[in-house]
């Protein structure tokens, strides 16, 4: 039997950092909200690996373009056909940028940029890792090889000269555009939902009435492919905060991830047209 692809897209949201088995953030969790889904899969007897693309701190551009890597990798190099795809998108303040090659970088190319990377996103760093020295560590090793690498001095001054809202909502429209076309040419079932929904609202206010460009943008996105965790499209994040579901220093852990899916399950039924059952 020809093994399935379950493909599974995010930032630390999905690869699930915090949770009860991370491990560093190095694995992709068997708690998180991605891996439950892809359990499911396994109750109507599916031979089906699960392929997780998540990675800390990624931005949009970045979940698609690994997402569609996989996507090919599957199609093109070990002929396995696609199950099911599932992302959940980040914050769009963070960049995806191809980079001179270096050895330290993902595939010695691409280089994930936040607020974080600059001075300007010095505080809040410090004040939401400050519980955390495993998180701490991570982050001061992060730093020298993004110092060493060049990206540093990149990232400050992309948030001093060039980052604002406009722009960075504008490409991470795009990024969803462009992969959900990929996954409608090829057929292959979809089901996105997203952390926080900055990604399309400023408080009240939708993003996509700005202009006519984001206007048109936003209505080519297919939200009948989403799953959304409340009015305006509320984040999972948001919402286990909002439950008051337990959390590490900055991410909900098992039983939000847990509770997640089960309200997910049936829109993700819906899309996929499998007749899965939580456990």
């Amino acid at each position: 039997m020809v093994k399935k692809l379950f493909i599974s897209g995010g930032c630390s949201f999905t690869l699930g950092n915090e949770l009860s088995d991370d491990v560093d953030g190095k694995t992709p969790s068997r708690k998180s909200w991605a891996y439950r889904l892809y359990e499911q899969t396994k109750y109507i007897g599916a031979d089906v690996d699960f392929v997780s693309t998540a990675t800390g701190g990624s931005g949009n551009s970045g979940i698609a373009r690994r997402v569609f890597n996989a996507i090919k990798q599957g199609q093109n190099d070990i002929k396995h056909p696609i199950e099911a795809v599932v992302v959940m998108w980040s914050f769009k303040s963070r960049y995806d940028w191809a980079m001179p090659r270096n050895k330290n970088l993902e595939e010695t190319r691409w280089a994930t940029i936040s607020p974080w990377d600059a001075t300007i996103g010095d505080k809040q760093r410090h004040n939401l890792l400050a519980g955390s020295e495993v998180q701490q560590y991570q982050w001061k090793r992060r730093q020298k090889i993004m110092q060493e690498v060049g990206v540093s001095p990149f990232a400050e001054a992309i948030y001093k000269h060039a980052a604002n809202d406009y722009h960075e909502t504008y490409l991470s429209w795009k990024s969803i555009i462009w992969l959900q076309d990929v996954l409608e040419k090829h057929k292959i079932p979809f089901l996105f939902t997203l952390a926080d929904n900055s990604l399309f609202y400023a408080e009240l206010e939708h993003l996509r009435n700005q202009d006519s460009l984001l206007e048109g943008l936003c209505s080519e996105i297919d939200f009948t492919k989403w799953f959304s965790f409340g009015e305006r499209n509320m984040g999972f994040n948001q919402w286990a905060t909002l439950n008051e579901y337990e959390k590490g220093t900055t991410h909900p852990l098992d039983d939000a991830h847990e509770d997640a899916v089960k309200l997910m399950l049936p829109q993700f039924i819906k899309l996929t047209g499998k007749n899965f059952h939580l456990k």
